[in-house]
């Protein structure tokens, strides 16, 4: 089940939670970062939560059959990372999209968990909440790339903060589900 993989590695999720609340919480305090500055801030973010997303995904995936989505998102954290830290020179235009897109597939993919895990535990809405916040965001980024991304900083920072809240919750609420597992499998044994 998914919800147990998710239970058994709740922390990686809330780690993620705290990662996204820094970054966007540090993007709104120091809005007069020069654009190399957020390029790297932005690419070591992405880096890092991919990298949770892949542990994640292959700590579970003799579990879970849906462990794939999880990698894939992961994956996908990975190489826009590499990409942004590879080439920080990149224009404000190619870096806006680049944040788009990137925000619109998790925000797809995290709504792909939610949607298989509404059987399996209660309050996989903030999974929901998060990937919709996302492809909102995303789809507001590459509808304006014009506006550049300094511009757009508190709105990224406000981004950040509302997935890494709805992260944070969601771990706490997929680590309640772990010990309700683990009660129903001693009490079917004890039967």
């Amino acid at each position: 089940m998914l919800s147990k993989l998710m239970s058994q590695y709740w922390w990686v999720i809330l780690l993620r939670g705290l990662v996204a609340m820094l970054f966007g919480l540090a993007a709104y305090a120091w809005p007069a970062l020069t654009l190399a500055m957020l390029v790297t801030f932005f690419g070591a973010y992405v880096l890092v939560d991919g990298c949770f997303g892949v542990y994640q995904a292959f700590s579970g995936r003799k579990e879970n059959e849906n462990w794939w989505v999880l990698l894939l998102e992961g994956l996908l954290g990975i190489a826009f990372g590499f990409i942004t830290l590879q080439a920080p020179g990149i224009t404000v235009l190619v870096l806006t999209l680049y944040i788009g897109f990137w925000a619109m597939a998790t925000g797809v993919l995290r709504i792909i968990l939610a949607v298989r895990l509404r059987k399996e535990i209660d309050g996989e809405w903030w999974l929901a909440l998060s990937g919709l916040v996302g492809i909102a965001f995303g789809v507001f980024v590459v509808a304006r790339p014009g506006a550049g991304v300094l511009s757009m900083l508190t709105v990224l920072a406000i981004w950040a903060v509302v997935v890494g809240v709805s992260l944070v919750l969601l771990a706490f609420r997929v680590k309640s589900v772990g010990g309700r597992l683990d009660d129903l499998k001693q009490k079917v044994a004890s039967v």
